[in-house]
């Protein structure tokens, strides 16, 4: 699937993602792509033009917040948005075998799973189950939002310390992600959204 004026490069496909997030918040959203006609083009092959890496709190709709539609977005979310294995695969396979010029890391105020970490580290007990996993994973950006105000950390600086953290990682831990940064074939950006508004800020990024 090709298009005339797919976003090719990180720097329009990031433009192309903050306008629809700016036509959602005011209101005048065009729910692009959204309708039969996409559905039957898209259907032989997806080309997304970003990778939306995102927190997988309900109220962060990827498509509908950004105002997209099908086949606009390759959407991987998990609480926290935490990274392992499959997510790793996953984002590699938009970027190496799609051609995605973008990764988007997008997490938000009033998190579950920074609040859980919060909790965690204040009481010193561990969630049940899985759960665990997630508080653990995300612990090293608490502790580094902690100890760089020299206080408890703040839950707003811990988000933003997270993203900084996920941007961060997503290149360090991935070779085809790094390589593609370098070249200037991708940008990984790390944006902060916030509920009530529904605006969405830059806090981060590579190559873009």
């Amino acid at each position: 699937m090709t298009e005339p004026d797919w976003p090719s490069s990180p720097e329009v496909a990031l433009k192309t993602l903050l306008e629809g997030n700016a036509r959602f918040t005011s209101g005048e959203r065009l729910h692009p792509n959204q309708d039969a006609d996409r559905r039957t083009a898209s259907a032989p092959g997806q080309r997304p033009f970003a990778v939306l890496f995102g927190c997988a709190d309900s109220r962060l709709a990827a498509e509908i917040i950004f105002d997209r539609g099908i086949g606009d977005l390759f959407v991987v979310r998990t609480a926290g948005h935490v990274v392992g294995p499959e997510v790793l695969g996953s984002i590699e396979y938009a970027v190496a075998t799609l051609d995605t010029p973008l990764i988007a890391v997008l997490g938000h105020d009033s998190c579950g799973a920074i609040a859980a970490t919060l909790d965690a580290l204040q009481s010193g007990v561990s969630p049940p189950g899985f759960m665990r996993d997630v508080v653990e994973r995300v612990m090293l950006s608490v502790l580094a939002a902690r100890d760089s105000a020299n206080a408890p950390a703040d839950p707003d600086a811990a988000v933003e310390e997270h993203i900084h953290y996920t941007t961060d990682l997503l290149v360090q831990r991935s070779a085809v992600i790094a390589e593609r940064v370098a070249t200037g074939r991708l940008g990984v950006v790390g944006l902060c959204y916030q509920l009530a508004e529904g605006t969405v800020r830059r806090v981060s990024g590579h190559g873009v």
